[in-house]
């Protein structure tokens, strides 16, 4: 398999985590591409029409894109249980959504910084993409510690891929105030020798 891949994507992160989390490295090839919004990686559209990383090619079926689809498809190639049945795999599908939805909001305000002319930047929508940022970490601290602490899933990779990411862009916005749970959980968990692994270059 060949994995479309930059390293400093968080959601290109979350499936190198899962790779390592699931021993399947060895199985993918990382193809380095290179893009943003305005300027796609030349060659990604054949790959996926979205010309997103990560896209996951592979040689009995169609490309993979979408971190989430293609995390799932890992988990159950490997039959690794990171999406768990029952009531644990509706709150682990909800916590994924928890966590992309941080790094969409972060993406965004990092592209409002880097690609748009300043002239034409709006500190009301940066701060509204924060303020996303800081409803769904104090919704964490508040109601998902235990769940978070519990044995490993998709859910907590999407959450730690996430707050890495936030400390990776916008470091000196501070999301761990008032999150005092949320900052343990995660000081814990970015040791993990797949986080480690995978820490995007400065």
């Amino acid at each position: 398999m060949k994995l479309y891949h930059s390293p400093t994507s968080p959601y290109v992160r979350k499936v190198m985590v899962v790779l390592h989390e699931t021993g399947q490295l060895e199985d993918v090839t990382l193809e380095a591409t290179t893009g943003t919004p305005l300027a796609p990686a030349a060659g990604l559209v054949a790959k996926n029409p979205l010309t997103k990383v990560p896209a996951l090619e592979r040689p009995d079926g169609c490309t993979l894109y979408d971190s989430r689809v293609i995390c799932r498809f890992l988990d159950a190639r490997a039959k690794a249980g990171l999406y768990p049945q029952g009531a644990r795999g509706w709150e682990t599908l909800t916590l994924e959504a928890t966590g992309d939805g941080i790094t969409d909001a972060a993406l965004l305000m990092t592209y409002e910084a880097r690609l748009r002319p300043e002239g034409q930047r709006m500190d009301a929508f940066v701060d509204a993409q924060w303020e996303k940022i800081e409803n769904a970490c104090a919704a964490l601290n508040a109601r998902w510690i235990s769940h978070l602490s519990g044995p490993l899933d998709a859910g907590q990779i999407a959450v730690g891929c996430a707050l890495a990411y936030v400390d990776f862009r916008h470091e000196a916005r501070g999301w761990r105030n008032g999150n005092d749970a949320l900052a343990a959980w995660y000081a814990g968990f970015a040791e993990r020798g797949s986080m480690r692994t995978t820490t995007p270059p400065a």
